[in-house]
């Protein structure tokens, strides 16, 4: 009797390989109808995790109206700052850089990631932009992040693109004139009870064995010299270990994106969240944060990309969850 052994471990994500970046990079943008012109994404360090005990919404689930305990995690997100604006037009090629306005002054820690020159003709770069305006396809901003203002050990910001959806081309590029050099709050991008898709390089793991990487069986002791390697490395023919077997190597440290993860609350105050002690490997949260319901990949003080939802659920409660309590007990027991 043949026995059936489906192949272990998704086929999704090849090759298993470390990111280039320990930031991760958003290749998409959805499409947002909405009248009026809104940043499509935000960044954020993330603190840790905890519980927090809220309201069911979803009308189908057995537990609708009542309290339920469920996982989540808090993102450390201080405003963000818009250092730039950056004008995109289609070509055959697909888009094409047409030209960027800067901000007159931007920060010190800048010079850290990118050589800056004396001075930026701002004004110029705008005109440009201005009359032009019928070539342009998108309007993205460059954002930095101010870790300064975390409890993440480095002064270096990370720099991230984001697009501005809603309106026309034009409405666009005036709200990104009306932001330019000025701090965006996780507050004027999202809302409570919304759905985000959420983008980061997972935590690494290092070089790891067949087992642990695609989940096959152990083999029973007697088997042959191993019994945590592969059964057989495929056939004769063709002459060449195949892709699909399953092989030591490095495991974690992947770019992921995970889709539709709600917002619970978007809070100022970060000691409303923090534990006892602080989060174990990270510290306290000062400022603002955000609040997501179940867990987000990469460990303590990885930055986390937040965007509008790509593919978002047709059934979204119309109200904000309700958090009865959020638990503040030290995850140490101390």
């Amino acid at each position: 009797m043949k026995h059936h052994a489906p192949k272990h471990g998704s086929l999704a994500y090849l090759p298993r390989k470390r990111a280039k970046s320990i930031v991760a990079r958003i290749r998409y943008w959805p499409e947002v109808k909405a009248d009026n012109p809104r940043l499509l994404g935000f960044m954020a360090y993330k603190a840790g995790m905890t519980y927090a005990v809220i309201i069911e919404t979803k009308k189908r689930s057995p537990y609708f109206g009542r309290e339920v305990i469920r996982p989540v995690t808090v993102l450390d997100a201080p405003p963000i700052l818009i250092c730039a604006i950056r004008a995109y037009i289609k070509t055959t090629d697909g888009l094409k850089t047409f030209t960027e306005a800067w901000m007159d002054n931007p920060p010190k820690d800048l010079e850290r990631v990118l050589t800056l020159p004396d001075k930026f003709n701002t004004e110029d770069g705008l005109k440009k932009i201005e009359e032009n305006i019928d070539k342009i396809a998108k309007i993205r901003v460059l954002a930095i992040t101010q870790p300064r203002l975390t409890s993440v050990p480095k002064k270096k910001p990370d720099v991230a693109e984001i697009e501005i959806g809603g309106g026309t081309i034009q409405q666009q590029f005036e709200y990104a004139k009306s932001i330019l050099g000025k701090t965006i709050s996780p507050s004027d991008v999202f809302s409570e009870g919304q759905y985000v898709d959420v983008v980061a390089v997972t935590t690494g793991k290092g070089f790891e064995g067949p087992v642990k990487r695609w989940g096959i069986k152990i083999k029973q002791h007697k088997s042959r010299k191993t019994k945590r390697g592969v059964g057989t490395l495929g056939p004769w023919k063709p002459s060449r270990v195949l892709y699909s077997v399953p092989r030591a190597g490095q495991m974690g440290f992947h770019q992921r994106t995970e889709y539709n993860k709600r917002i619970l609350k978007i809070g100022v105050d970060g000691k409303e969240v923090t534990p006892k002690g602080g989060f174990i490997r990270y510290g306290l949260v000062r400022g603002p944060y955000i609040l997501i319901e179940g867990s987000v990949p990469g460990p303590e003080k990885r930055l986390i990309k937040l965007r509008y939802p790509a593919r978002p659920p047709k059934e979204v409660a119309e109200a904000a969850p309700q958090i009865v309590s959020i638990s503040l007990e030290s995850p140490q027991g101390k």
